[in-house]
Formats: structure tokens, C-alpha cells, sequence
């Protein structure tokens, strides 16, 4: 039997507007060719009926089409920015190897197994169809292609080099998204440690102690006042740890929504994270990395600085370089250089000032930022790679510690009962 493999769409010359944020459900076909031979596949459409009538366009004569129904993990409802990235590394790949872009765009949409993303590349790919440039059709979902994303696809469709900007465009995200992991796992590792140390804590004081308090009931002696602490540690948490739970729930969302909805709340987290020694230190080589990596793009792709400037300050991923970025942005509209208006922010390193001046002297300008961008990148990547050597002692430690301590307080009495005896 033969398998038809790839799931197929419908090409219309005059496509249906596609609703932003319907998911198109997928069918699975069993039917035979104009030769008569048997074959079986997937095809995403709206309703049963234009599934069919695709089939039979393409020469297929459907037999069968049923709804496939989804999984229980299967990804559906969110477009995440790796997908984009992925995204944006396979449009880049398919034109430059010649593939016309509505072609591209229905190939990367049957190919994935995200129904949001592929409800959206479908979109796009009908609004190609109807005129549409692919920077406009983009600008249709400015959640998921930024300010950024969407003039360099303006600009390379304007200069003709449309295939050469989307492949400099996948390189950008695919950096940014790497760099972004690198972040997380440096300020996700301290996390982790503190969130293991409570829990092994909260076993021992709600499972483990209690069983000694009973123990100890018998000996009818003092007690030493390490293990009377210990002991009624355990018997408030064991009394109330729906409130302990409850209370550390609610300061968690009180302190996530005043971070949303407060720029003076993220204005001073961000202070906070700047100056935690080695994070801070990381944070700061990252904002530098993304900001360089980001005005070398714009400005390479002929964007005048002024207004890649205020695109940057977005992309810097940290409140306190954006705010210093737009700072720039006015220095530099009446005048500065670039390398004088980060002098007067006061929050770049020597380096970044001596390089950018540098190629503002020698027209080269993304070269050097490009440099200093590819730097700051294996700074990250150096930074938490140490970060990670450091901590794997340092968790021993703190677990070691703490679980010690509570062996110890259960075991005092026992030590001061055998020295008695």
C-alpha cells in the first residue's frame, strides 16, 4: 500500500479569509489515485466538505476522512518564540533554495504538529495569496513577529534581498532564544536549590520528627532546647500548613501581578537582579550581547540609527538598558555619537564604548557590534557554566545542612540519655 506521507492544502486563487486564532482541525484520508492505487495521509481543513473537495483537486478519490482527534499531550494553543525561531531557520532555508514562499509557507504549516502555528502560517499564507506582502501578512500577529522582526522583512523585500534577510533574521532569533536559555537556567538553578531545600525540610518536620516526639514522650526527661526548637517547628507546620501553603500562594501571585502592572516594581527587581553577585553579572552580559546583536541587525539592514535605536531599547530584555537605550536614542537625534551617548548612560562596560567609537570612526559599525555581541555571548555562556560548578557544592552544603541539623536535634536526647546511663 502506498502512503501518502505529507499532509496537503488546498491552494485557492481566491482564499476565504482565514479567523485569527481559529485552530483548523486535521483529517485523515483513505482513498485511491487516478491509477486506481490505494493511499492514506492527513489533510488540515476547515470542515469535512473541503477536505474532500481539496483531495479531489490534488486526484485523489477519498474514501474515507474522519477528524483526527488530538492526544493527550499534544501541543496545541500556544506558538512559543522557539517556535519562531524554528519558524523563521526553515522559510529563510526553503526560499534560499528556491522554493516559492507560498509553497514554503504549506509545507512548514503541514509539517507541524502545532495546530496554533500552523492555523497561523495558514493565515499568512493566505493573505499572500490575496496581495499581500509577507511583511504586512506578518503584521497581521504582532504577538508572535515583533517591531523588529517585521521592518527587517520590510526592508529586505524593498532591497530585494528577501531570502538573504530572512536567513540573517533566523540566525538573530535562533542567538536571542539561546541566549534567553542560557538566562533561565542561570536564574532558574538558585531557584531550585531553595525550592529542594524547603521541601526535603517540610518532609522531615511533617513525617520524620513527629515519630521522634513520640519517642522522646517516654523518656521523661528534659529535653535540650535544640530539639524542643525542632519539635515545635513540627508541630506548627504539621498544625498549619494549609495556612503556610495558602500565604506563601497568595505573596506568589500578589508579587507576580505587582510585577506585571508596576514599572517601579520591575524597575527595582531588575536593580536587585543587577547587583546579585555572578547573576547580576550575567544579566549585564546578556542585556550587552542583545543589544548589540540587535543595532547591528537593524543598522546593517540600512535602518537609520535613530529609529533602530528606539527598536533595540525593546529587545535589550532588561528595564534599566531599555530606559538607557531610549536615553541614547534622544542624545544621539540631537547630535551625540553612539559611543559618547553610552558614556553618558554610565551603564555600558570601557569595551562596548571603545569599540563602538571605533566603528563609528571607521564606518563599520555592525561590524564591530557584531563583535562585541559575539563576545558578551560567551561571557553568558562562560558565566553560567561557572554559576552551574559553583552551585553543585553549594547545594550539598545547604541540603546537607539543613537535614543535618534536624538528625542532630532528634538525636540529642539520645546521645544525653546514653551519657546518663
Amino acid at each position: 500500500m502506498a502512503t501518502a506521507t505529507a499532509t496537503k492544502t488546498a491552494t485557492r486563487k481566491a482564499p476565504a479569509p482565514v479567523q485569527r486564532g481559529e485552530t483548523m482541525p486535521v483529517f485523515k484520508w483513505e482513498g485511491t489515485d487516478k491509477r486506481g492505487k490505494k493511499m492514506h495521509g492527513e489533510v488540515r481543513a476547515k470542515n469535512v466538505n473541503l477536505a474532500k473537495a481539496d483531495l479531489r483537486k490534488q486526484g485523489i478519490n477519498p474514501s474515507k476522512v474522519a477528524e483526527r482527534k488530538a492526544g493527550l499531550f499534544a501541543k496545541r494553543g500556544k506558538i512559543t518564540a522557539q517556535d519562531i525561531a524554528t519558524f523563521s531557520r526553515q522559510i529563510a532555508t526553503m526560499m534560499a533554495s528556491g522554493v516559492p514562499m507560498v509553497q514554503a509557507f504549506e509545507l512548514i504549516a503541514s509539517g507541524t504538529k502545532n495546530a496554533a502555528l500552523a492555523n497561523m502560517l495558514n493565515a499568512i499564507k493566505s493573505d499572500i495569496e490575496g496581495g499581500s506582502s509577507l511583511h504586512e501578512a506578518i503584521g497581521r500577529h504582532p504577538l508572535y513577529f515583533d517591531e523588529l522582526y517585521r521592518n527587517l522583512v520590510k526592508a529586505g523585500e524593498s532591497a530585494g534581498v528577501l531570502d538573504t534577510v530572512l536567513d540573517t533574521v533566523a540566525s538573530y532569533k535562533e542567538n536571542i532564544e539561546a541566549l534567553k536559555g542560557k538566562i533561565k537556567k542561570a536564574l532558574f538553578y538558585p531557584a531550585a536549590v531553595i525550592a529542594v531545600a524547603i521541601i526535603v525540610s517540610a518532609v522531615l518536620l511533617i513525617f520524620v520528627v513527629p515519630q521522634f516526639k513520640t519517642v522522646f514522650a517516654s523518656f521523661g526527661a528534659d529535653l535540650p532546647a535544640f530539639t524542643l526548637l525542632v519539635l515545635g517547628m513540627s508541630e506548627f507546620v504539621v498544625g498549619y500548613w494549609w495556612a503556610i501553603l495558602l500565604i506563601a500562594m497568595g505573596a506568589g501571585y500578589a508579587f507576580v501581578e505587582a510585577y506585571r502592572r508596576s514599572n517601579a516594581m520591575q524597575h527595582l527587581i531588575a536593580r536587585i537582579l543587577l547587583k546579585l553577585p555572578v547573576i547580576g553579572g550575567i544579566l549585564h552580559a546578556s542585556a550587552v550581547a542583545r543589544f548589540a546583536r540587535t543595532l547591528a541587525l537593524t543598522f546593517k539592514s540600512g535602518v537609520p540609527l535613530v529609529e533602530a535605536l528606539e527598536t533595540v531599547a525593546g529587545a535589550t530584555g532588561n528595564i534599566i538598558y531599555s530606559q538607557a537605550v531610549l536615553k541614547m536614542k534622544e542624545d544621539v537625534a540631537v547630535g551625540y555619537s553612539l559611543a559618547i551617548s553610552m558614556r553618558q548612560v554610565n551603564l555600558f562596560p570601557t569595551m562596548v564604548e571603545q569599540m563602538t567609537s571605533i566603528g563609528e570612526e571607521a564606518g563599520a559599525l555592525d561590524t564591530m557590534l557584531f563583535k562585541v555581541a559575539e563576545f558578551y555571548e560567551r561571557e553568558v555562556n562562560n558565566a553560567v557554566d561557572t554559576l552551574t560548578s559553583l552551585l553543585e557544592p553549594f547545594i550539598i552544603v545547604i541540603i546537607g545542612s539543613m537535614v543535618g541539623s534536624l538528625v542532630i536535634a532528634m538525636y540529642l536526647p539520645i546521645f544525653k540519655l546514653g551519657a546518663v546511663v
